[in-house]
């Protein structure tokens, strides 16, 4: 088996080849003076490869359709720890394209024999678009896990909206307490009040679960009102930490306690790692 890491995964990738005890591929990435990527496969390649890659930039996902050009003819396991466009999974007015179809449409050519593995993707309609085998790895409970250990006070789980239930719930099993979803409630044509539905959370530990934190507005928001309401201590904790901009400044000017995320995206926060989960899958 080779592993082959692409620019934005690779520390990722070497923790799964060593998870696996595999090969894991050297590999040359470099950006021409006109901009354009560049990528070479150095180590030889047999008919067993996984390539890692996720893509949250374009220039990521050139990076991934050239990986995938060097091994066409072979079957490849492909692994899209974050799948850049995952948002962009519907068409909302006329005349917008459905990119994360259109970039699954992509790379649909290179994966005949092939099959893909997602984290969390943020629309699980995305696989669809696939023709090949494709599945979506929970990485919940593996920072459940992480936050079991903290040994935090009464804690309870919360998502940011009733469409992360399913993960806050997964959470909230994992640790053993209570779950619940913020509700919104606009006071006026400027102010949102956000709350739990049924749990309160004074003096109690919090811990927001959400599959992605990008601009760190809402979260936030969130974390302040938690606060303000009589939280404890309020935890974040995200499998996808793309952290555009001064998220991270916001975050931490709020009142949040720690963010924690996985490596889906190499940062700063991620200090659970998914490489286990992907390991068990290619395994299967």
């Amino acid at each position: 088996m080779v592993i082959i890491g692409g620019p934005a995964s690779q520390l990722l990738a070497g923790r799964v080849a060593a998870e696996l005890n595999e090969t894991l591929a050297l590999c040359d990435y470099r950006t021409f003076p006109d901009g354009e990527s560049y990528s070479q496969i150095q180590s030889e390649l047999d008919d067993n490869i996984i390539i890692i890659q996720s893509t949250p930039t374009d220039r990521d996902l050139v990076y991934l359709l050239q990986l995938l050009d060097i091994c066409q003819g072979r079957p490849v396991k492909l692994v899209m720890p974050y799948f850049g466009y995952a948002r962009q999974d519907k068409i909302f007015q006329p005349g917008e394209p459905m990119t994360a179809r259109a970039v699954a449409t992509a790379l649909n050519p290179f994966l005949k024999d092939g099959s893909v593995f997602l984290v969390n993707i943020h629309a699980p309609s995305i696989m669809i678009h696939f023709h090949c085998p494709a599945e979506s790895l929970d990485a919940t409970s593996l920072l459940a896990g992480k936050i079991a250990a903290m040994g935090l006070h009464d804690p309870v789980v919360i998502s940011p909206d009733k469409g992360a239930m399913n993960m806050a719930r997964t959470a909230a099993r994992a640790l053993g307490c209570d779950c619940d979803f913020l509700q919104k409630t606009r006071l006026s044509g400027t102010e949102v009040s956000m709350a739990p539905q049924d749990v309160a959370v004074a003096g109690r530990d919090v811990v927001i679960f959400d599959d992605m934190i990008a601009t760190g507005g809402t979260m936030a928001t969130a974390i302040t009102m938690l606060r303000r309401q009589g939280a404890k201590r309020v935890y974040l904790a995200a499998v996808h930490p793309v952290l555009t901009g001064s998220a991270v400044l916001k975050l931490y000017r709020s009142g949040v306690e720690a963010v924690l995320a996985t490596d889906t995206l190499d940062k700063g926060v991620s200090t659970v790692s998914v490489a286990p989960l992907i390991a068990r899958a290619i395994k299967s």
